[in-house]
């Protein structure tokens, strides 16, 4: 088994890179890391497609070097570069050849500073993905020898992101990490002189987290019963005007992941984010790990 790294050809990122050394160290896996460059075309007459193949190539093998001198030695990688359709195709293509567990990318270079942006191409990914996809923010950066400490799993209070929390509870204990069962509920406040309209969103959000409160509680004591079960560190639920405020309402661990399901409208056996994932994915100050539908099926299972 082994974990995919999928790093940009045209630009030189360490975020993926810290991430995925600090989810190598903590499973005891390898890396691939790994450029996918376009596949070569029938050389022309003129040889212009040949000497764009070379600038790809060279690009990408720049990025591969990087790569090499970011790690450092620090955890067991192989650097591919890997020929496809699209960056999607060959992520999907080479995890499926190399029997991985996990496929790593970057936040976008557009995203804010410590935060999550998708770009085309590994929005596509999260579409087609058939094991879960790791996500750094923009800047993303860890100690040379730091593991996960804490996986956090995002609830939602229906079934399948109790599946989720059982599934990241049996990630958490083979690495030896704590486990934290956060919800988020964005309260905008309602302009209205008397105030009762942001009042009334108030107590209906003060509801929805009792409720969820002891949905998690009796969640993290099916945790406990279980044979090995990680040490747990209770339940957090952030709340704000903005989905950015409401993720920042609660603490967070540099060397911690935050865990979300796929959409259950999604296919079954695929990453599909759902609008309530996405918007948790874009304001998450800390790595996510999006895992599939039925990776959290089987996992309960």
């Amino acid at each position: 088994m082994s974990i995919v790294v999928g790093l940009d050809a045209g630009r030189r990122s360490a975020s993926p890179l810290h991430l995925a050394a600090m989810l190598a160290r903590s499973t005891g896996t390898d890396l691939v890391v790994t450029v996918v460059v376009p596949e070569a075309w029938p050389i022309t007459a003129g040889g212009a497609d040949a000497e764009w193949r070379r600038y790809t190539r060279d690009a990408a093998n720049t990025v591969l070097d990087h790569a090499a001198a970011v790690l450092g030695g620090s955890v067991a990688a192989e650097y591919v570069l890997h020929e496809a359709p699209s960056a999607r195709r060959g992520l999907v293509e080479l995890a499926e050849q190399r029997r991985s567990d996990l496929i790593v990318v970057g936040s976008a270079s557009s995203g804010p500073l410590g935060r999550i942006a998708l770009g085309s191409e590994s929005d596509a990914l999260l579409h087609a993905a058939p094991v879960p996809v790791a996500i750094s923010p923009r800047g993303f950066r860890a100690a040379a020898d730091a593991r996960v400490g804490r996986v956090t799993a995002a609830y939602g209070g229906t079934d399948s992101s109790a599946d989720l929390v059982l599934g990241a509870a049996e990630v958490a204990a083979s690495v030896d990490a704590e486990l934290r069962i956060a919800s988020f509920a964005v309260v905008p406040r309602i302009a209205g002189a008397s105030g009762a309209g942001f009042d009334a969103e108030r107590r209906i959000a003060d509801d929805w987290a009792s409720d969820i409160e002891r949905h998690a509680t009796r969640l993290l004591a099916e945790v406990s019963a279980r044979p090995g079960p990680p040490a747990l560190a209770g339940t957090a639920i952030g709340m704000g005007e903005t989905w950015e405020s409401a993720m920042d309402d609660v603490d967070w661990r540099p060397d911690e992941v935050l865990v979300v399901g796929s959409s259950t409208l999604g296919p079954l056996a695929r990453v599909f984010l759902g609008s309530r994932a996405a918007k948790v994915l874009r304001n998450s100050p800390v790595p996510v790990v999006v895992v599939p539908r039925g990776a959290m099926e089987s996992d309960r299972g």
